[in-house]
């Protein structure tokens, strides 16, 4: 049995009111990914699209050829961020109620809830802390709002194309260190009255997160995925006086101060003791270069390509071979904004996609 890829998607690329008001009229993801420029040489920036272009997902075609480069990869299906802030107030959930009401494209999908806060970014200086602007709060009014989120979210698990792990649909948390405790035991409880055999609940264990993953499954998680993305760069930077220094010229000098090699940086994305563990899902990264949002104070990953890709994808595909749960993250298919995407591009093509389809077929 082959492994069970899921590529997390960002529904974001299309004008809606609140970014209208927020960022100004029209703006989108690619808004950030225009105007991006290299800030140090060999910087590969700006990341230009080539077969979809800057494309408006409003768009069926467009979410069509997504499904089909998808395919190609070998991707099962798409996790798209799901966002629920609390007494139904909902925000970028126009393209997959398209996707749902439409049936449109025959791809399978789950929902991941990006249930955090929204913050005006403070990216311009060395100091963050405390000087981001809330833009809108992630809310947790009581049982009556779990209730109706699991309603709204109800008609997507009854879908023949929604992903499921032993019938139980895939159900994805962001954050978990605020998800009210009898979250999991209500939608859990009301899933098996609906047919199924419960949620397969996966959380999200935040990069400082040390806690034991079998602690989650106490809590009812099915499985957890752990953030590695920026574990180099803070092994990197444990020598404060290196951490000032890169700061200092950062600030004058405009360079890059949170930066590292690709090749170097996906040796810590797959820990082969902790993945091998039946409740953990690892992750697989293409590339990162956060530095379209937040400029030279961006995590950027440098040198990535298909090939490296490849080696890291066979690592995490050989650590599932002989689990139950087959289950791979892909982060992601198109945060462009974050230089994390499998999308063609102008320099690397579909090479992306045919190293993930290569690392896939050969496990088969």
């Amino acid at each position: 049995m082959k492994p069970r890829v899921i590529a997390l998607y960002l529904p974001q690329y299309y004008p809606f009111k609140e970014n209208d008001e927020w960022w100004g009229k029209g703006f989108t993801e690619w808004t950030n990914v225009g105007r991006a420029v290299p800030l140090f040489k060999g910087h590969y920036q700006p990341r230009v699209p080539k077969d979809l272009g800057y494309y408006d997902l409003r768009l069926s075609t467009v979410r069509e050829q997504q499904a089909q480069l998808a395919r190609e990869a070998g991707i099962e299906g798409f996790c798209y961020w799901h966002y629920w802030f609390g007494n139904g107030k909902r925000l970028m959930e126009t393209i997959f109620n398209e996707v749902l009401e439409s049936g449109r494209p025959d791809f399978p999908f789950c929902l991941g809830w990006a249930n955090h806060s929204w913050y005006a970014k403070n990216w311009n200086t060395m100091d963050t802390s405390g000087k981001d602007k809330l833009l809108i709060e992630q809310t947790y009014p009581g049982e009556n709002d779990i209730r109706t989120h699991y309603e709204l979210v109800l008609k997507a698990f009854k879908d023949p194309r929604y992903i499921k792990e032993e019938n139980k649909p895939i159900f994805m948390i962001f954050d978990t260190s605020t998800l009210p405790p009898n979250f999991i035991s209500l939608w859990n409880k009301w899933a098996k009255e609906d047919g199924f055999s419960g949620v397969f609940f996966i959380g999200n264990m935040k990069q400082k997160d040390t806690s034991d993953p079998k602690e989650y499954v106490k809590l009812g998680y099915n499985a957890v995925i752990r953030q590695r993305l920026t574990t180099a760069i803070f092994k990197q930077n444990r020598n404060k006086f290196s951490l000032i220094l890169k700061k200092i010229l950062s600030h004058s000098f405009g360079k890059a101060e949170q930066r590292i090699s690709y090749k170097k940086a996906s040796n810590f994305f797959i820990d082969v003791t902790e993945d091998s563990n039946e409740n953990m899902i690892p992750v697989i990264i293409p590339n990162y270069d956060h530095s379209p949002r937040s400029g030279q104070y961006g995590v950027i990953l440098t040198n990535s390509t298909p090939d490296l890709f490849y080696k890291h994808c066979k690592k995490a595909i050989n650590l599932v071979k002989n689990k139950k749960n087959k289950i791979i993250i892909l982060r992601s298919w198109n945060e462009w904004g974050e230089g994390n995407y499998m999308e063609p591009d102008t320099k690397y093509g579909h090479g992306y996609i045919d190293a993930l389809k290569k690392a896939i077929d050969e496990s088969i």
